[in-house]
């Protein structure tokens, strides 16, 4: 059984390898939020932060945020994932990153 779950980790692996080199991945599906759909200033006031905190905690310049929240720019790849998580909880990057530093 170990080594089974070991072979199916290390395909999983292989996977995202390939996938990351922007090769073709068979039966792949990449789940992003859609740009549309994120109201970052709604976001960021439920988290209950200012501008520059929030942009401090998800590790942007507040410039960004600002052309984010305005319309100005979109976030694009990881940022849209960040953004959705913050959406569905406001507090998950406070609650993971208690104590670092």
């Amino acid at each position: 059984m170990k080594n089974e779950a070991f072979e199916t980790v290390m395909a999983g692996l292989q996977d995202a390898l390939a996938h990351a080199r922007g090769e073709a991945v068979p039966g792949l599906v990449v789940h992003a939020p859609r740009v549309a759909d994120l109201d970052v200033a709604a976001i960021r006031r439920r988290a209950g932060a200012s501008q520059a905190r929030f942009a401090q905690s998800i590790g942007i310049a507040v410039s960004t945020l600002r052309n984010w929240e305005q319309g100005r720019r979109r976030p694009e790849g990881p940022a849209r994932v960040l953004l959705a998580l913050l959406d569905r909880n406001p507090l998950v990057v406070q609650e993971l990153l208690v104590g670092e530093d």
